[in-house]
């Protein structure tokens, strides 16, 4: 039976993308996105919202342009694969998570919107995952 690992997420990021070079070499950002999602319950007609807390990670030249590019509160749109990780604590302790790795990425929002001539302007970056080491 083939299997189909793929995310595709848009939100906004949560926290400044920490940049980390592996030693190996390569540049690794980890960083985190919001998803939001809003409806009318049915019942009470109230509106409702809840929202959905992913870790990111990304390599070389993805991890470049986003730490460069992309600040709290920031529109990004990924797609990746789902990986789960799990590790134990100093004090023992087991931990797991699930975390998504950056294949490509979009810019949401134009870069020049608050720029005026001369500006940096990249509508979209969608790069290979080559440089990923593992």
């Amino acid at each position: 039976m083939p299997n189909y690992n793929k995310t595709i997420l848009m939100g906004r990021i949560t926290h400044e993308p920490e940049l980390k070079t592996l030693s190996s070499g390569t540049i690794s950002i980890s960083t985190g996105m919001a998803i939001n999602r809003n409806w009318t319950d049915k019942e009470t007609g109230d509106r409702r919202e809840e929202v959905c807390f992913v870790d990111l990670q990304a390599f070389g030249q993805n991890a470049q342009i986003i730490h460069q590019y992309f600040t709290i509160g920031t529109p990004i749109h990924v797609e990746g694969r789902l990986r789960y990780r799990t590790w134990e604590t100093p004090n023992g302790e087991k931990r797991s998570k699930h975390d998504v790795l950056v294949d490509t990425f979009q810019f949401v929002e134009s870069l020049n919107k608050d720029r005026h001539n001369g500006g940096t302007h990249i509508d979209v970056a969608t790069i290979a995952n080559d440089e990923i080491p593992f």
